[in-house]
């Protein structure tokens, strides 16, 4: 943003500078030639009069040879002609004028206005010398360019001074105001990315910028505050839910197993009933504030290497699922990524798909977790080969209880659907080659050097 208002305004003064600045010079140019001819033909008037005196009037050329004289020592050469375009005097460097002056004096003499030649390095102006329609002769005046080439040059190069200096300013007013408007829009992306991560306390900077950028900033702060204390209060909730909740059921447990111990045999297979449901109603709460926590949650990512969750996971379950008849193992991983989630989040997400494959999964059946590396994100499969799932059940299957056929709670793809989407990933369900079911989360990457490096070359190295 701020190159872009620096670039817009820089274009815009350069226009106004070149729409200012050229048309200026080139007037001053035309004006300076014109009084630098101005001043040349009248030197020339001067000589022509002193030689009318003499060539009209037969006067003495006394005054004809001083105006010359004085020509001389100005730097100009000038020459005197009579009727019959004869050379009757002249400053010494007069010779080197050659045809151009004589082609002047017969304009001149024929009473035309003479158009003096485009000499480089001096400039011709011719004078008659008495009446224009009979003139007694002519002067032909040759001045050096150089002094006018010299006057334009400076006019040019102040133009130019003047364009620099001006556009120097334009760039330095760009960058401040630039800096000046997008400077506080940076902060306020910053603070809503650290926000995002989950630091709720953060707050933007609302005395910076711009008007609008202020009000946008303070905004933002009340927006925080709010969804702060939101947080608060749901977390504050779940404990205590999960406080009122627990202690009662542990209480009337205790108090079945009392029972229990006494009662005969009929009655103890009604109390061994009531308390199955009370431990299907504990993992059912237990289950539900699972949820409860995880959509309330917030995460930093932190860098985490699939490939260590995965054996770790794989190694917590392998006894579970060996009791079961059930071979659990990971499936040979490329290039060990590295993503971006939340602390213990990958471990959650694996302990509930595990346990929902164990479950489903038949004696004698196999469970595999691999991980690869796909673009920007990182793959991770949990595949089984059970009985695996109806397309209606997969369409539901992310909902709180929204699979009829779960043997669980049903809460489990709930909290992993949760959990992946809110680190910016993606979770879907597959039919398994010959069978069962195959969750396939896309996790993001964690933006390290070597993810950089992959991503120029066009992609990761299998």
């Amino acid at each position: 943003m701020s190159r872009r208002i620096t670039w817009t305004l820089v274009a815009l003064t350069s226009v106004l500078l070149v729409l200012a600045v050229v048309p200026l010079a080139v007037s001053l140019t035309a004006r300076e030639r014109v009084a630098y001819r101005d001043s040349q033909r009248a030197a020339t008037r001067v000589i022509a009069a002193a030689a009318e005196e003499h060539l009209s009037d037969g006067k003495a050329a006394t005054t004809l040879r001083t105006e010359l004289a004085a020509a001389a020592r100005a730097g100009d050469c000038a020459a005197v002609y009579d009727a019959s375009v004869r050379l009757v005097a002249s400053t010494p460097c007069a010779a080197a004028q050659g045809e151009e002056a004589e082609e002047l004096v017969e304009d001149v003499l024929r009473g035309r206005e003479p158009e003096p030649p485009d000499s480089e390095g001096r400039l011709l102006a011719a004078e008659p010398a008495g009446d224009v329609r009979e003139p007694a002769g002519a002067v032909v005046l040759a001045r050096s360019s150089g002094p006018l080439d010299a006057r334009i040059a400076a006019i040019w190069g102040w133009s130019a001074a003047i364009g620099v200096a001006g556009l120097a300013a334009s760039v330095l007013l760009s960058v401040r105001l630039a800096r000046w408007v997008s400077r506080p829009l940076s902060t306020l992306d910053a603070s809503a990315r650290r926000l995002g991560e989950g630091a709720l306390d953060e707050r933007a900077d609302v005395r910076a910028g711009p008007p609008e950028v202020r009000r946008l900033a303070a905004t933002f702060n009340t927006m925080a505050a709010r969804t702060e204390a939101l947080v608060h209060g749901h977390r504050a909730v779940v404990a205590d839910v999960s406080h009122q909740l627990r202690t009662p059921l542990a209480a009337l447990r205790l108090r079945l197993d009392v029972l229990a111990a006494g009662a005969d045999r009929a009655t103890a297979v009604e109390l061994a009933s009531a308390q199955e449901e009370i431990s299907r109603l504990s993992r059912l709460v237990d289950g539900l504030l699972a949820v409860a926590r995880a959509e309330q949650a917030v995460p930093r990512p932190t860098a985490v290497r699939v490939d260590e969750v995965v054996a770790d996971r794989v190694a917590a379950w392998t006894p579970v699922a060996e009791e079961r008849g059930v071979l659990l193992a990971a499936g040979p991983g490329g290039t060990a990524p590295t993503v971006a989630l939340g602390a213990g989040h990958l471990e959650q997400i694996l302990d509930n798909l595990i346990a929902n494959a164990v479950d489903a999964a038949r004696s004698g059946g196999s469970i595999r977790v691999d991980h690869r590396v796909t673009g920007a994100a990182a793959r991770v499969r949990v595949r089984d080969d059970g009985p695996g799932m109806t397309a209606e059940a997969k369409a539901v299957a992310f909902r709180r209880f929204g699979n009829p056929e779960a043997g669980g709670t049903g809460l489990g793809l709930a909290i992993v659907h949760r959990l992946v989407t809110v680190n910016g990933g993606t979770v879907r369900l597959e039919d398994t080659p010959g069978g069962g079911l195959t969750v396939v989360l896309d996790l993001p990457r964690w933006p390290d050097r070597e993810g950089k490096r992959e991503k120029r070359a066009g992609g990761p190295r299998s």
